[in-house]
């Protein structure tokens, strides 16, 4: 799914694509874990499974991913977040991640686990709510 740096971001921050997630899609590092959530709700939207694996945690990434086509990522909403800033090393990112399907509409709540490693963040696991 195309999407221009001028469009709205789809993780709903308020700014361009090219303003927030963009540029981290593009290859670019997070500064924070909040950045790297957002960063990972719009792949998830695109489908762009390569920033996906590349943001995570090798410990626990799996070795392919696939993407649902039948899943829209309509929303993100951030509810909350400890640690994750630019200089702490770990950090959690609660958040709400809103989706369609083609029978259905949803809500996933998760929370988050991140960890910082040679100035980049990684994703490492999330607990399901």
């Amino acid at each position: 799914m195309p999407i221009a740096d001028g469009d709205r971001c789809p993780c709903r921050s308020r700014l361009t694509f090219g303003e927030c997630c963009g540029p981290y899609l593009a290859g670019g590092t997070p500064p924070t874990a909040v950045a790297l959530m957002r960063s990972r709700f719009t792949a998830y939207a695109l489908r762009d499974a390569d920033h996906l694996l590349r943001t995570w945690h090798a410990s626990t990434r799996p070795e392919a991913l696939e993407l649902d086509d039948d899943v829209a990522w309509v929303g993100l909403q951030i509810v909350d977040s400890a640690g994750g800033r630019e200089n702490d090393g770990t950090g959690t990112v609660h958040f709400r991640a809103s989706y369609r399907t083609p029978t259905d509409r949803s809500v996933m709540q998760e929370v988050s686990t991140f960890v910082k490693l040679a100035g980049a963040w990684f994703y490492v696991a999330g607990n399901v709510r």
